[in-house]
């Protein structure tokens, strides 16, 4: 009997929510999607140092010698998302997704000219802007981004996405592809209702297949892919979804496991469908934002752990910029980045002080008790993401 994984690409094209190149060697997705906590984890790793070694030497060096460390890691950080990008793209077919500095969120111009800069390094690589998508977050100044992006050819990737308000506004301004939070928006209703749900009735699950019945009524191009997935149950409930973007440990779960694997979403049936059409301006979209309190609590949380998360890993570009230049070689990454995330200083961080990529706090969670101790993160640095679990 065929495993779940082989039925599932049948149907769904899935995408490796990694950083780590040996995790997509390993499972072969036809896309990948990277973002700054998971190159804060990837660049953590020896194999990987001699990258960001020479992408901080090579930002140093354009900076000026009048550039701070900070004033480098910065620089550097969009240089290595994209060296990070070329090199993923040397193994996978078709695309991988490059993330917009948090910080831009709000601010529609300063996201259109980024997207830009991006497009513009990968290009210089010779690599075609085809084969990029620009990961922004939804709000309304992104996808606002977005939309001139799209119409300038650069394709787009619309994050942190929990409401159905916010992915009629993408498919209207002719984004891309969504990427839709299935276990973040899980995480909401169980913290706020007590409880806990079947994957048939999960939330999350719910809302994927909402979006995605309706972008197949109505003829939107717009592709779905779900996304932060807290079990395989979610996985398999969304079969036939366009895309699902999934971490390293679910995907081997889905390896490994075999059994039927009956489609649950079908363009045919959406098709047939009695959905309600809704036409979203700034105000229509305001107004349902401010009605969906899970939504307006994940997307402002998920920008605040995006930018933690940024400032995580321009704050270890900088302290190894340092160690360069002064010849050290020891490298405290592991403290650094657990004192950044344990906001309350009780010794273990939760996935709520998390905030960043759901992929890198599963593979750091090694016991699976939903706390990440100084132990796991050393561990997980040196160790378990190595192995690319």
């Amino acid at each position: 009997m065929a495993t779940l994984l082989d039925q599932l690409r049948e149907m769904t094209v899935v995408v490796a929510d990694t950083g780590d190149i040996q995790a997509i060697e390993k499972f072969k997705p036809r896309d990948a999607t990277t973002n700054p906590s998971l190159i804060t984890a990837a660049a953590q790793m020896p194999q990987y140092q001699e990258i960001v070694d020479e992408t901080l030497k090579q930002a140093k060096a354009d900076a000026g010698s009048g550039a701070t460390d900070s004033q480098v890691a910065t620089l550097a950080f969009d240089r290595l998302a994209v060296e990070f990008g070329k090199r993923i793209l040397a193994i996978v077919p078709q695309r991988v997704s490059t993330e917009v500095d948090a910080r831009l969120s709000y601010d529609t111009e300063a996201t259109i000219a980024k997207g830009r800069e991006l497009i513009a390094q990968y290009e210089a690589a010779g690599i075609s802007r085809d084969r990029i998508l620009i990961k922004i977050a939804s709000t309304w100044e992104g996808i606002k981004a977005a939309e001139v992006l799209e119409k300038e050819g650069i394709h787009c990737n619309l994050t942190l996405l929990f409401g159905l308000h916010q992915a009629i506004a993408c498919a209207e301004s002719g984004v891309t592809l969504i990427s839709p939070f299935v276990g973040r928006i899980l995480d909401w209703y169980k913290k706020e209702t007590g409880r806990d749900y079947a994957p048939a009735e999960d939330p999350g699950v719910l809302s994927v297949t909402k979006i995605y019945n309706y972008y197949k009524k109505f003829g939107y191009p717009t592709e779905v892919m779900g996304a932060s997935f807290r079990n395989i149950g979610e996985i398999t409930e969304l079969a036939g979804c366009d895309l699902l973007t999934i971490s390293p440990s679910l995907l081997a779960e889905l390896q490994s496991t075999e059994g039927d694997l009956p489609r649950k979403l079908d363009p045919a049936k959406a098709a047939a469908m009695d959905i309600e059409k809704i036409t979203i301006d700034k105000a229509t979209f305001d107004k349902m934002h401010a009605e969906d309190r899970m939504a307006s609590e994940k997307l402002d949380e998920g920008i605040k752990g995006f930018t933690k998360a940024l400032e995580t890993l321009e704050a270890l570009l900088a302290k190894r910029l340092a160690q360069i230049e002064g010849g050290a070689l020891v490298n405290h990454a592991a403290e650094d980045l657990f004192k950044a995330y344990d906001l309350d200083g009780d010794g273990f961080i939760t996935r709520e002080e998390w905030l960043g990529t759901d992929a890198v706090f599963d593979a750091l969670d090694e016991n699976k008790d939903g706390k990440i101790t100084p132990e796991e993160v050393h561990a997980g640095l040196g160790g378990a993401l190595l192995a690319g679990v």
